[in-house]
């Protein structure tokens, strides 16, 4: 269980989070809402790759404010950023393999590797060996990104906007890879997102307004509030002709 007690983030006199106030234990949960609205600076605030000005963070009950990156990594928390990190001269086998923790040890952690990959949608006999380099396509790195939080079982694992800068064919594989990740995970995912398709997973859903929560409900419930704030705009650059939400100002 996550929970979130006053948290507040300012930055060069900007308020981005204000007194948010959540306890989180469903298996999926999205984030959606308007650009600017602190959707992405809520998650590094979860990860620690920034501290807020006030409130504290309980993991499981432990309180993990003060801890580090790599602390809270430990305790069992996963981040993917909206542009996965290329590692050059890093095989995808050897990601797999650390983030699984079975290191080189005999044949189980490649086991374990070609078996996430598959989950994922990619064939382990194409990219196991491949490294991570610019070799590979926007939509791949996602799919690995995925594949490493997969390896990786952690309690919480955190997503920015995945579907974010990949092509249709790549987004199309992405939400089955979801569906597929929601059926198998027994941690707690939250992922931001503007895609309706994702969002129809989730439990729950966060929408965040100003940096507060505006609503934090069941998918459904926020959804059919949603359609009383914002209007359901078809975006030429929404990749599967999903709504996008563009806030009524």
């Amino acid at each position: 269980m996550l929970k979130l007690e006053n948290i507040s983030f300012a930055t060069d006199d900007k308020e981005i989070l204000r007194d948010i106030n959540l306890t989180i234990d469903d298996r999926f949960v999205a984030i959606t809402g308007p650009n600017g609205s602190g959707k992405s600076t809520l998650l590094k605030v979860i990860m620690g790759l920034v501290q807020p000005i006030s409130g504290r963070i309980y993991l499981d009950g432990e309180d993990i404010t003060d801890l580090s990156i790599s602390e809270r990594a430990n305790r069992g928390i996963s981040f993917a950023f909206q542009q996965p990190v290329r590692f050059k001269g890093l095989k995808v086998r050897d990601l797999l393999e650390l983030a699984g923790g079975r290191g080189k040890n005999g044949n189980e952690g490649f086991v374990h590797a070609c078996k996430v990959l598959g989950e994922v949608g990619l064939c382990a006999k194409d990219y196991i060996d491949r490294e991570l380099d610019d070799t590979l396509s926007g939509g791949e790195m996602k799919r690995i990104e995925i594949a490493m939080a997969a390896a990786r079982g952690t309690k919480l694992t955190l997503f920015d906007e995945p579907e974010a800068g990949i092509d249709l064919w790549s987004f199309q594989s992405l939400i089955h890879v979801f569906e597929r990740l929601y059926q198998k995970t027994s941690g707690t995912i939250i992922i931001i997102s503007h895609q309706e398709r994702i969002l129809n997973i989730a439990d729950k859903i966060i929408y965040l307004k100003d940096g507060m929560i505006s609503e934090y409900a069941e998918g459904k419930k926020v959804l059919d509030q949603l359609a009383l704030d914002i209007n359901p705009v078809a975006g030429t650059d929404n990749l599967l002709g999903d709504i996008a939400w563009k806030e009524v100002r």
